[in-house]
């Protein structure tokens, strides 16, 4: 199969499937680390650093530079991989809004949603244990491995974001990016 059906159904899967937004996309992408090795874990933490400093969804920036650097540098493999993650979006879109008034008031619809709610938080708490693993100790969980200036920083990036609530993000994602070129991370 192709290089650009294999992505196409990546991320059409990924686009069906990742519900609860950006982060709940990246199991999605460590799938495709383990089946096609068209990224590394560090390309990954790039393209989630990236994807969440960059304007726009993060699932759908990731997907661009997914398609972008496993078609070797073509825009048009960007063009396709975001297209198939949002083309399930917008095919779910045009039927719900179909029916939109017959379920309003359904019980049934109120009772999936909530039966939702913690697949999504697991996936999301899933994909923010497995960056601070792969930030904090390089993927593998022992003490040879173990960054200790990047919990350093991640504890007192932490508290910073805990003490100063209204602190634009912004300027803490610049904050960050300054810290990780100063320091060379």
């Amino acid at each position: 199969m192709s290089i650009w059906i294999s992505l196409i159904i990546e991320f059409f899967k990924t686009g069906l499937f990742a519900l609860g937004g950006g982060l709940a996309t990246i199991p999605f992408l460590y799938a495709m680390i383990d089946n096609y090795g068209w990224f590394d874990q560090t390309m990954l933490m790039n393209m989630i650093a990236i994807s969440e400093s960059t304007p726009g969804a993060m699932g759908v920036n990731m997907a661009t530079y997914v398609g972008y650097i496993s078609t070797g540098g073509s825009i048009l493999g960007g063009i396709v991989t975001t297209l198939a993650l949002v083309a399930p979006s917008i095919i779910v879109i045009c039927i719900i809004a179909q029916f939109l008034k017959k379920f309003r008031d359904s019980k049934l619809v109120d009772h999936i949603f909530y039966g939702l709610r913690p697949a999504v938080v697991s996936m999301i708490a899933s994909a923010g244990i497995g960056i601070l693993i792969e930030v904090l100790f390089q993927g593998s969980i022992t003490f040879k491995t173990f960054e200790p200036l990047n919990f350093i920083l991640f504890v007192a990036i932490f508290i910073f974001s805990k003490v100063y609530k209204k602190i634009h993000p912004i300027l803490l994602i610049c904050l960050c990016a300054g810290l990780g070129i100063l320091l060379g991370l």
